[in-house]
């Protein structure tokens, strides 16, 4: 006789796209939906959202399907320094500038990892700072300070 297995780590996420879908859609349902043809502000999220549990319900059937391997460790460090880096670049760009504050969230960033040396972290975080300074601002031509003006650079 067959025991019913499953993937947990697919299960869980599957869930939590699911989850995550079915929150922004209530929360568009208080906005104006409109037509498909004349659409309100909340067409986009609600359709947004129907997509993301659409996804999440073909992750949750896939993991029905397959015996994966256990869930691991949550890591916790990565977390501590990805999640932060976002934050902290929209906390500094205006302040200090394009240029330092993608070195400061990359730095930051470089750190999420036990291999990662503080000389390789900031080699790391310079070549970012250059690639992002040539592409965005030179390239692009974003609206960005590439220094703060009281840097004096």
């Amino acid at each position: 006789m067959n025991s019913f297995t499953f993937d947990k780590t697919n299960l869980a996420c599957g869930a939590l796209l699911v989850a995550t879908g079915a929150f922004f859609a209530v929360q568009s349902l208080s906005m104006e939906i409109g037509s498909t043809f004349r659409m309100g502000p909340g067409f986009f999220p609600l359709a947004l959202s129907a997509v993301l549990i659409v996804l999440g319900v073909v992750v949750l059937i896939q993991a029905t399907r397959v015996e994966g391997e256990p869930l691991g460790a949550i890591a916790w460090r990565g977390m501590a320094f990805i999640l932060p880096a976002p934050i902290i670049f929209g906390l500094t760009v205006r302040s200090l500038g394009f240029v330092p504050a993608i070195f400061i969230t990359a730095l930051i960033a470089s750190f999420a990892s036990h291999k990662m040396s503080m000389v390789a972290a900031v080699v790391l975080s310079a070549c970012v700072a250059a690639f992002s300074y040539t592409v965005f601002l030179w390239g692009l031509g974003l609206p960005y300070q590439a220094f703060a003006p009281w840097l004096g650079l």
